[in-house]
């Protein structure tokens, strides 16, 4: 049983919330529970990586952010596996259409591509209905300054909702509500 935090756009293994979580389960003794791969920029290849690098499975939990989200529902009803979802990109295609074009990446500086095929790419990935809600739990901040929260309550009927007043997209106060994200994956850390 592990818990698989998938980044966003333009973000990595190095956010905020992954740093969080990693030393949640060090401190607990369980850092081999943890993973939090730097995701590829192109959708199809973060996918594979996650698909045959770390294979995800029935027991473990994925954690997206964002983009991450978008990931995370597509591979969580592949693999059957529960899947908490940090204010996710519920329409990737619509909302990073307008990103295409030379990037930036926030935690290293570097440059990056992000390509129209990638546009693409994400409308196959996008889930128009989750099935089994129970296996869900969204976290959405009603201050998102990025996404809007209702599409993201509206994408997941019937699933768990933990609904922040204010807070950002980011998700700045994670802390506060890192302990219900890892009692939703029943994991004790």
């Amino acid at each position: 049983m592990r818990l698989i935090y998938l980044h966003g756009f333009r973000s990595s293994a190095r956010s905020f919330k992954a740093r969080l979580l990693q030393a949640r389960f060090a401190a607990a003794g369980k850092a081999d529970r943890f993973l939090a791969p730097d995701l590829p920029v192109e959708p199809d290849r973060a996918i594979r990586l996650v698909q045959q690098d770390i294979r995800p499975a029935a027991d473990d939990t994925l954690v997206g952010s964002s983009l991450g989200g978008c990931y995370a529902t597509w591979l969580a009803e592949q693999v059957g596996c529960k899947a908490v979802l940090l204010n996710p990109a519920v329409h990737p295609a619509r909302d990073l259409a307008s990103q295409v074009g030379p990037q930036t990446g926030y935690h290293d500086g570097e440059p990056f591509e992000f390509r129209r095929e990638y546009v693409d790419q994400l409308r196959a990935l996008q889930v128009a209905r989750i099935t089994r809600p129970e296996r869900y739990f969204l976290v959405a901040a009603q201050g998102d300054e990025v996404l809007d929260w209702r599409e993201m309550v509206a994408h997941y009927p019937g699933a768990r909702h933990l609904v922040i007043p204010g807070s950002d997209h980011g998700i700045s106060d994670f802390e506060d509500w890192i302990g219900e994200v890892l009692d939703f994956a029943s994991l004790d850390c």
